[in-house]
């Protein structure tokens, strides 16, 4: 599985966020990870949203599209305690 993302993007999601697209990666891994469309908004292209356990025992929060056979990371965060619980609720 490839990865790719923009980098400025990704320092400006760590400072804000406190969470780097490299651990953000490591949540595609969790066999037990959530995933949905995201249809927040209109984005001009198909997102995805996936909760998983990262590198670290960390739940988190990814945003992502597909490029071709590549994943790019749009943005990464910790979870809220309502998507942690969801999380622990669906593989429970």
């Amino acid at each position: 599985m490839e990865f790719e993302w923009d980098q400025d993007k990704a320092q400006a999601n760590l400072r804000l966020h406190g969470v780097s697209f490299e651990l953000a990666k490591t949540v595609f891994r969790d066999v037990f990870a959530v995933e949905r469309m995201d249809d927040r908004e209109d984005y001009g292209e198909r997102r995805f949203i996936l909760i998983g356990m990262a590198a670290g025992h960390m739940i988190v929060f990814v945003v992502y599209t597909e490029r071709g056979d590549c994943i790019r990371i749009i943005s990464a965060r910790r979870t809220t305690q309502h998507e942690e619980e969801d999380y622990f609720q669906q593989n429970s």
